[in-house]
């Protein structure tokens, strides 16, 4: 291939600018015409392209949100939507496309490769919820956000001696509020993945340990889950301490990425472009066991994930 684009598609993420930024230098390195699709597949419609070279993506590795900027697409889900965007890769020789995104922008990667546009998924999401991959580009900076956050928060709960329910972004994964639940030293976690008893998992929970001469309280709960102002409510009620509800929001998407997340978006980035030069597309690159692979794309999007239940049955019987 000789000339090859580069978007960004669904939510931003930090580290998202780090795998343009191998993209477009490893495409330039091996000769290739690299252009950048602003706001994702609308974009692609819009013909909204600019071609990029080596400086132009200088200076953007440590800084969050993606620098192509990102939009939902629902005209791409119809077919008039996906043959403007092919007319537009005629027009401009794109012979295969870098997609970097969750699983709908696979989906749209899908449907480009098989009317002959070839694709190559990264992923790119902070839910960490691509059931291909372990591990998702952004993921590590929103967690280490949301440990800060609750670590300020923790500081005002000990201090008045209340308890804190916060709800952490996530809506079918429940890996941010596990993992930032355990980092934080959270009393209960509620995520979408394990069903819970209130009653059981969280008011039993703080009562017991009241028995202990604890007295401030922070509760995890998944977006999925919701209900964080109604759960607090109940709290106060049976358990006789004074509780507040946050909802931390879209603060958690921001931020300088980590350099777990700088690195890894590095190395995906590279191998999306190393797969475009050998002529190979419809295919997502991914981590599995730490080490970067790349799986068909039809086949990637009919995998499954689990949560982790030791590290979560781990979470609770340390956190009395």
């Amino acid at each position: 291939m000789k000339t090859i684009a580069v978007l960004t598609s669904g939510g931003d993420a930090p580290g998202m600018n780090a795998a343009i930024r191998a993209v477009v230098r490893t495409g330039c390195e091996n000769g290739m015409s690299v252009y950048g699709i602003n706001r994702g597949y609308q974009g692609l419609i819009d013909d909204d392209l600019i071609e990029l070279n080596i400086r132009s993506v200088s200076d953007i590795i440590h800084r969050g949100g993606t620098m192509l900027h990102s939009a939902r697409c629902l005209a791409f889900k119809e077919e008039e939507g996906m043959q403007k965007a092919i007319e537009t890769c005629k027009k401009h020789g794109i012979e295969g496309i870098v997609v970097i995104g969750g699983d709908g922008s696979f989906r749209g990667a899908r449907d480009l490769s098989l009317r002959g546009i070839p694709c190559i998924g990264v992923p790119g999401t902070i839910d960490n919820d691509i059931v291909s991959s372990d591990y998702t580009i952004g993921y590590d900076t929103c967690l280490n956000t949301i440990m800060d956050m609750v670590d300020r928060l923790r500081d005002t709960v000990e201090s008045h001696s209340r308890c804190m329910v916060v709800e952490v972004m996530g809506n079918r994964c429940g890996d941010l509020t596990l993992n930032s639940g355990i980092a934080v030293g959270a009393t209960a976690i509620v995520i979408p993945e394990i069903q819970s008893d209130i009653e059981k998992h969280v008011i039993e929970r703080i009562r017991r340990t009241q028995k202990t001469d604890k007295k401030h309280f922070i509760i995890m709960v998944a977006e999925g889950i919701g209900g964080v102002a109604a759960l607090a409510k109940k709290i106060q009620e049976e358990c006789g301490v004074e509780t507040r509800s946050i909802v931390l929001g879209h603060v958690q998407r921001g931020g300088s990425p980590t350099a777990r997340d700088r690195v890894i978006a590095s190395e995906m980035g590279y191998h999306a472009v190393q797969l475009l030069m050998k002529g190979i597309g419809n295919r997502v690159v991914v981590m599995r066991k730490d080490e970067i692979v790349d799986y068909d794309i039809i086949e990637a999007l009919t995998m499954t994930k689990e949560i982790d239940t030791t590290l979560y049955n781990i979470a609770h019987e340390i956190s009395i």
